[in-house]
């Protein structure tokens, strides 16, 4: 199917969301199996215009900055909507965040009010916030916020109806700030929304400094999610299955968003993922999308009870975050009936997509490739050294422009400056190559590179190679610190468990298939990887777990001194 015109460019969040309620105003929007909850688009937008009065009546006028720490709830999408609709900016806050980050985004994201769940996990959301704003005690029942540290902040606001600290609004006193608020007042405020205005920041989890927030426009996100809906061929007939988390681009931008566009459900498992509750709100609600990273499919098909699921209504989706292996790819084609799943490559700064496959790609396709650019984005593979582009086939890092680009990181222009060229080329530190055919293949990021004796090792080539061994279901290959050679090679693997697999038979079936300077100097066997709330494997983990498994302390030492 060819991409056609892209309707939404031009508009705002509040005028597509518009248009969908009068197309599809009756169709389901917004479905929470586990709590019961199904929004036609018609509720759907009745709801976000309930919240965008209640902030309206908390004084928030066009470009201030509303935080949002909670993982997926329902009033995390009204938030989105409603936060778009007055022209305000939606600041998504990780919620594996803690205090000390906690405060970081507060202060760097100049945040009027921040919208907060209760628990999750080991995590207390109120505890944690009270403490790093001990005022808000004294914010009494009016939840007026004045703080010295973070000047901006007015008022903390809860997504459920009960509250155990002071000074922070339930969900019912927050609509209640709405009440009087006139439908003209709202509309005018949505008529004055531009569609080059920014409408979200998202923080990227960098491995070096601060986090950066990068400033995302409605046409960014609009325009992504538009072209991701068509490279899967979704219309208002599709059910997608959203178990990614919201804070992040997959789950907001490709998830909520692009339903919107398109006037499809959103349905979603649970308040963080979930194996089995995705597979049963798949079979439940007849999905015919299904969202994750190549870990989340993992443990889908490796449910004990996998089996008794019924998924046949799948269809399509976006894998997307890290390589899938082939085996996995077999297993969800076929097995998930999936033939026309996705793989997008992205990131933040660029909204994120910014290649995807086709539906009618071949499997080798999907699993040695990210596809090709979306339509209205351009993609160079450069010399990082020299900044002239490569050969077609040669290695050089991805740069990326088009409307996905961010406008920049808030108050950072020197980051901004050094991620954006002269001539609007987003960097993006990812290591690639083109094949004939016009499709991408990462190889890798600049940063993870071992310096191995003066050798340069790509992690990505180790871990596809290994891959290749019938008993490694996944691998992670990282640098580790060494005296000699500056660096070594260490590999993190979980077995298949079809058979027993030591280091030994690991090291010799490398030297059988790879140079010697690449072949692991250390492998480690875990039953999971330590992951990002979204799925995202933590190299940096496996590196300092690397240096006290392996006594490397002091050649640590010698790398930083």
């Amino acid at each position: 199917m060819a991409d056609t015109a892209p309707w939404v460019d031009g508009l705002s969040f509040g005028e597509v969301l518009a248009r969908t309620v009068s197309e599809h105003g009756s169709r389901d929007a917004v479905v929470f199996p586990q709590l019961d909850l199904r929004w036609s688009y018609e509720d759907f937008d009745a709801k976000i215009r309930q919240v965008a009065k209640a902030l309206m009546g908390l004084r928030l006028k066009k470009g201030d900055h509303v935080g949002l720490w909670a993982t997926n709830w329902p009033e995390w999408i009204l938030a989105q909507f409603a936060s778009a609709l007055i022209g305000a900016v939606l600041v998504n806050v990780n919620p594996a965040y803690r205090r000390h980050e906690l405060a970081y985004i507060l202060k760097q994201a100049d945040l009027r009010v921040l919208l907060i769940t209760d628990t999750h996990k080991t995590s207390d959301y109120e505890e944690m916030v009270s403490g790093v704003v001990p005022e808000l005690a004294a914010a009494g029942d009016l939840g007026r916020v004045a703080s010295t540290e973070f000047p901006f902040l007015n008022h903390v606001v809860s997504i459920k109806n009960q509250t155990r600290h002071a000074g922070i609004l339930s969900w019912t006193s927050f609509l209640e700030r709405g009440a009087d608020v006139p439908d003209e007042g709202l509309a005018s405020l949505g008529e004055s929304v531009a569609p080059e205005d920014p409408v979200n920041i998202q923080y990227t989890s960098g491995t070096t400094g601060d986090p950066k927030g990068a400033m995302l426009s409605h046409r960014n996100l609009l325009l992504n999610a538009y072209h991701t809906g068509s490279r899967q061929h979704i219309s208002e007939e599709d059910r997608v299955c959203i178990p990614v988390p919201f804070y992040h681009c997959f789950g907001c931008v490709m998830g909520t968003l692009m339903c919107t566009v398109y006037g499809s459900a959103m349905v979603i498992p649970a308040e963080s993922f979930e194996a089995d509750a995705t597979l049963s709100a798949v079979e439940k609600e007849r999905c015919t999308a299904l969202y994750g990273v190549p870990t989340m499919f993992s443990a889908e098909v490796n449910s004990p009870d996998f089996k008794n699921y019924d998924l046949q209504t799948l269809r399509t989706g976006i894998m997307a975050g890290s390589p899938c292996p082939i085996e996995l790819m077999k297993q969800v084609t076929k097995e998930m009936y999936l033939t026309e799943i996705t793989i997008a490559f992205g990131q933040t700064e660029a909204s994120p997509v910014i290649t995807q496959s086709e539906v009618t790609d071949s499997l080798e396709a999907r699993v040695t490739t990210v596809g090709s650019t979306l339509p209205g984005i351009e993609v160079r593979i450069v010399d990082p050294d020299s900044g002239k582009d490569v050969q077609r086939g040669e290695q050089g890092e991805l740069w990326s422009r088009g409307h996905g680009v961010m406008l920049g990181y808030y108050k950072m222009p020197e980051a901004t400056a050094a991620a954006i060229d002269s001539e609007g080329w987003l960097h993006t530190g990812d290591l690639a190559t083109q094949y004939p055919d016009g499709n991408y293949r990462i190889t890798g990021r600049i940063k993870d590179m071992i310096i191995r004796g003066g050798e340069n090792v790509y992690p990505r080539e180790i871990e596809e190679f290994l891959l290749t061994h019938p008993k490694i279901r996944e691998v992670q290959v990282v640098g580790v610190p060494d005296e000699k050679f500056g660096e070594q090679v260490s590999a993190w693997i979980v077995p298949t468990g079809s058979g027993a697999l030591s280091a030994e038979e690991v090291i010799d079936y490398c030297k059988e298939g790879i140079a010697h300077y690449k072949v692991p100097r250390y492998v480690e066997f875990l039953e999971e990887f330590p992951l990002t709330v979204t799925g995202k494997v933590q190299k940096f983990k496996l590196r300092d777990m690397g240096i006290e498994k392996f006594g490397l302390e002091k050649a640590a030492k010698t790398e930083t001194a």
